[in-house]
C-alpha cells in the first residue's frame, strides 16, 4: 500500500495528472469512461480487466509468498459458503495490494493528455494521497433499484463466472457483497471530501458523462 508520507514513484508524471472514477459495481463507470475518452481524446485504464486477467500471475505469486495455495480458491468456498459480510471484508482487505499492481500499470503509461483510471478497486482512501485536488476523483454508485435494473438488462451483471453448486445463492451473495463494498466506498469518499455521484437510471449514459465531465472540469480541457 502507498504510504501517505512516502514519496510516490511517478517517473513519467502519469499518476500526478490522472483522473479517477471509483465506486460500486454496475454504476456505469466503464461506459462513462469510454464516452469521455471519445469526447476528450483521453486514455482510459480499465482496472477490472487488468485485475481479472493481466494481474493473475502476480496474484499467484502473492499467495505463494504468504504460504497460501497457488491455485485459485474453490468457487463454492468463495461464492456459496461464505457470508456476504466476509466476502466484502476479504475484498476490501485485498484492494491495497491490488492497487499497487494497478499503479505499476499506470506508471508505464505516457500521454500528453490525462489518463482516466476507472474501477471499483481504485478506492478513495488509496487514491487520495496521490491527488492534488479532490476534483480529480469521483465515486459513482448505483441505487438499489438501478442495480436491480442492471442485473436484468446486462447479461454479464447477472452471470457467475465460475461453476458453483448453488448459482442462485452465489448470485445473492455477490449482490450483497457488492452493495457492502459500494457503501464502504461512499463512507470513505465522504470522509475525504470526494464527490459521490448516485446513479439511479433517471439520466442516460451521455447525461451522466456530462455530469462527470463537468466535475473534472479544466482537467479535460
Amino acid at each position: 500500500m502507498t504510504k501517505k508520507n512516502s514519496p510516490v514513484v511517478d517517473p513519467f508524471g502519469t499518476l500526478g495528472q490522472a483522473l479517477w472514477i471509483c465506486g460500486g459495481q454496475w454504476a456505469g463507470k466503464s461506459t462513462v469512461s469510454r464516452l469521455l475518452a471519445r469526447r476528450h481524446g483521453i486514455t482510459v485504464y480499465h482496472y477490472d480487466l487488468h485485475d481479472a486477467r493481466a494481474h493473475q500471475d502476480r496474484r499467484v505469486v502473492h499467495r505463494v509468498r504468504n504460504g497460501e495455495p497457488a491455485a485459485d480458491p474453490d468457487p463454492d468456498t468463495v461464492w456459496v459458503d461464505t457470508t456476504p459480510e466476509r466476502m466484502a471484508s476479504d475484498t476490501l482487505a485485498g484492494f491495497p495490494v491490488r492497487f499497487e499492481w494497478a499503479l505499476d500499470d499506470l506508471r508505464a503509461l505516457v500521454s500528453g493528455r490525462p489518463i482516466l483510471a476507472e474501477g471499483w478497486g481504485l478506492r478513495p482512501e488509496l487514491v487520495a494521497p496521490l491527488l492534488d485536488s479532490t476534483r480529480r476523483m469521483i465515486v459513482m454508485v448505483p441505487t438499489g433499484d438501478f442495480r436491480e435494473h442492471q442485473l436484468r438488462v446486462l447479461p454479464r451483471a447477472a452471470a457467475i463466472a465460475h461453476h458453483v453448486s448453488d448459482p442462485e445463492r452465489a448470485q445473492r451473495n455477490r449482490i450483497a457483497r457488492d452493495r457492502l463494498v459500494a457503501e464502504d466506498a461512499v463512507r470513505a469518499a465522504k470522509a475525504l471530501g470526494i464527490r459521490v455521484l448516485e446513479v439511479d437510471g433517471s439520466r442516460d449514459a451521455e447525461a451522466v458523462a456530462d455530469v462527470v465531465a463537468e466535475h473534472f472540469g479544466p482537467y479535460l480541457a
